[in-house]
């Protein structure tokens, strides 16, 4: 996958993108759309263009198969910690990835091993080869050791909360107090099946909140007072007085327990 030109910063995550970039971080390798819209309560087809999305913008950058070298050829997998001068960096960098053995390459912002390159060799005569060829790209090799194993982690600030009152509302603070609400519609919300001015005359919306968007399947959509709500939507409301009133047509109640 080639990662698009845009920016991570020109655009914010809500909670749906979250929770999908966790889901990849855990296993991208299996999950499949489907599996991630069962979780996040959206279509897959929604899910499929957020990570589209996600991708365009370089946030999601690409999916690396994690390798055992050891057990796939008992080849040696060697961490080197260098020095580079900050101006030469990039250069060194892309020089860096064209060493045979080379597979991973970090830049650090700061300190004085502020480039870490791991490499694999099948024995450490390689790993000296390696280590040699850095050097004549003018890489000063601090420190160097054998890694002995790695771990991959989700990032948990990204998955789901325990205690959600409404599935992943996500809004924005405005100034003067008022809020843009991002909330998908889940299947039995009472909102489902009706026109937004419906909505608005039942009380489930409230007349001063503005529904901005609603994002169906792979297209978003301008809501008018005839527009449909759907299940499985994500509707993007304004309101200058935001309370627990506007999210009140997407609450689905709680079973009621019978007494047998």
């Amino acid at each position: 996958m080639v990662s698009g030109s845009k920016h991570g910063h020109d655009y914010r995550l809500d909670e749906i993108d979250r929770l999908i970039v966790h889901a990849l971080m855990t296993d991208a390798r299996s999950i499949s759309a489907p599996d991630i819209a069962d979780d996040v309560n959206v279509s897959a087809g929604t899910i499929r263009n957020r990570i589209a999305r996600l991708e365009e913008h370089g946030i999601v950058t690409g999916y690396h198969a994690a390798v055992d070298f050891e057990r796939a050829d008992g080849s040696l997998t060697n961490l080197f910690l260098c020095n580079v001068p900050f101006p030469d960096i990039e250069r060194v960098t892309a020089q860096s990835g064209g060493i045979p053995g080379v597979i991973d390459i970090r830049e650090l912002m700061g300190g004085r091993t502020n480039l870490h390159v791991l490499a694999v060799g099948d024995n450490t005569t390689e790993l000296r080869r390696i280590g040699r060829q850095l050097s004549e790209i003018g890489v000063e090799i601090e420190d160097e050791m054998l890694v002995k194993d790695r771990s991959r982690f989700s990032y948990g600030p990204f998955g789901p909360e325990a205690d959600e009152s409404v599935s992943l509302a996500d809004s924005i603070s405005l100034a003067g107090g008022a809020e843009v609400i991002d909330i998908p519609v889940d299947a039995d919300a009472p909102v489902v099946g009706l026109t937004v001015e419906h909505a608005v005359e039942e009380g489930l919306l409230p007349p001063e909140a503005l529904l901005v968007a609603i994002e169906r399947d792979d297209e978003t959509i301008t809501p008018h007072g005839d527009t449909v709500i759907q299940s499985n939507d994500i509707v993007t409301v304004f309101s200058r007085d935001p309370s627990e009133t506007v999210l009140n047509g997407f609450e689905v109640a709680d079973p009621v327990e019978v007494d047998e």
